[in-house]
């Protein structure tokens, strides 16, 4: 053979050779990337060919799925009260990546969880039919938040202390995810979602910590009672009034000028929320014993799945004594979610024992078996004693009988709470945050349950913001729809 030809032979096989390998590397190594795409429309295709599995609540589907006029998306997903739900279903679209339930939950509820497959839908290659994600949310106790808080900006969290389902997620302003799910329509949706000031697709039950004010002095109690710092809520403390922040001449003063909190009990503390003692307690706790006790009841876990990803509640480290003094009464920089402050409640009402707090109950397939059940533990893990839990318990029933919580008084429910205003804005320049959490027990059954409330924006002049006139009236509501039913 010519030389020549024979070099252009070997050399077009090469090229050949090449050309396999790169078809190989492609299909093999890159098509799974390819297929995963956010721009492949296929996705989109595949998923919304048939209609979707259900997210339940109170035994009833709140999601469904409907055909679509024509195009290659053949159904599109609806809800039933969506902007009640959005804060616990989140939406899926044909045109952004779904959230909240609806994104963690996506490959069951379209049918391509493995999980799902059945030995005929294996041999097919035919896609299984869709499963359902039950909930553990209460239609009442959601319902009767979401209305509590009606135009408010705030968030809402319930839960019951004993098992850990939560109850409730509530934020508002909320929205409707039935305006996000058809992809010729959403479009200008999203423009005026994600251009509202309010922002209404921030979950702030679960997603925005904030100052969380006097709410925190029930950290620091427990903390004091479980390091022995003081044998008893009834024990007078060690606090002079006004309390001279260290190393400073700012006096820390209290909002109630004639409250007697002069080296005040922790239970006189708590019900006229005396700053001086909690100030002061928490210097003398220390800032490590205080970020201890923070952190079993739940602060800083930057893993806290409920499925959703709570956002981090955060005790702050590397202070001075003048910045933890303000820790104590919640400022500074420590921060809260609506559920981190109902989860402290939940565990100070089941006698110290925090169980994990979840929202799915069961996840189950397009029969009804069930596929994962998260309600199996809910023995809890202990964060203080029981003796703690119970004086705890007893004092936050005086601030609601006869403190600064008495718009939380349910008739038939023995309820404790703690309000908190927080301060907002540089230099308190901006409207405090309303705070109340607290917890009720029938006193005709074993129910229980735990409830926060901050309420950050409202029609109320500065001077009438407070945690029991504008939060307490909203954890009231919730906690009568959980327990007088």
């Amino acid at each position: 053979m010519n030389k020549t030809i024979r070099r252009a032979s070997v050399f077009a096989l090469l090229l050949v050779f090449a050309l396999l390998l790169r078809a190989t590397w492609v299909q093999f190594y890159e098509g799974r990337a390819l297929a995963d795409d956010k721009g492949n429309r296929r996705n989109a295709i595949q998923t919304y060919a048939e209609p979707l599995g259900n997210i339940v609540v109170g035994g009833k589907a709140v999601t469904g799925s409907v055909a679509t006029a024509g195009g290659d998306l053949r159904y599109k997903r609806t809800y039933t009260d969506g902007a009640l739900y959005a804060a616990v279903t989140g939406y899926a679209s044909q045109a952004y990546a779904p959230t909240q339930l609806e994104g963690i939950y996506a490959d069951v509820l379209n049918g391509t969880d493995p999980r799902l497959k059945t030995v005929l839908d294996t041999v097919t290659n035919r896609r299984a039919d869709p499963g359902d994600v039950i909930t553990t949310i209460d239609p009442r106790v959601q319902k009767a938040g979401y209305d509590a808080l009606g135009g408010k900006k705030g968030a809402a969290v319930a839960i019951d202390p004993k098992t850990g389902q939560i109850l409730a997620v509530v934020s508002t302003p909320s929205y409707d995810p039935s305006s996000l799910t058809d992809a010729d329509t959403a479009g200008p949706a999203w423009k005026k979602l994600t251009s509202d000031p309010d922002k209404p697709l921030v979950n702030r039950a679960l997603r925005q910590p904030l100052a969380p004010g006097s709410t925190f002095k029930l950290v620091v109690a427990a903390a004091a009672l479980e390091d022995g710092l003081y044998k008893s809520v009834d024990v007078r403390t060690d606090s002079e009034d006004p309390y001279t922040l260290p190393g400073t001449r700012t006096p820390l003063k209290n909002e109630n000028a004639s409250a007697p909190c002069t080296d005040a009990t922790i239970r006189v503390a708590l019900q006229y929320s005396c700053n001086n003692v909690f100030a002061h307690m928490a210097v003398q706790l220390g800032q490590d014993k205080l970020k201890a006790m923070a952190d079993r009841f739940g602060f800083d876990d930057d893993r806290l799945d409920v499925p959703v990803r709570a956002y981090t509640s955060v005790y702050p480290s590397g202070m001075d004594e003048s910045s933890t003094a303000l820790t104590g009464i919640g400022q500074f920089d420590v921060t809260a979610t609506p559920l981190q402050m109902a989860m402290v409640s939940a565990a100070i009402a089941n006698d110290g024992k925090l169980v994990s707090p979840h929202m799915v109950a069961q996840v189950t397939d397009g029969g009804g078996n069930v596929l994962k059940d998260y309600d199996d533990d809910a023995s809890g893990t202990r964060i203080i004693s029981s003796s703690t839990a119970g004086q705890l318990r007893s004092a936050m029933q005086t601030v609601v009988e006869k403190g600064t919580g008495t718009n939380a008084l349910i008739d038939g429910v023995t309820v404790g709470g703690k309000t908190g205003t927080a301060q907002n804005g540089e230099n308190n320049s901006k409207a405090p945050y309303a705070w109340f959490t607290s917890y009720g027990t029938s006193d005709s059954s074993d129910k229980q349950v735990a409830v926060a409330v901050v309420v950050e924006q409202s029609n109320a002049a500065r001077s009438e913001v407070s945690g029991n006139g504008l939060a307490a009236p909203v954890a009231k509501a919730m906690m009568e729809a959980a327990l007088k039913k």
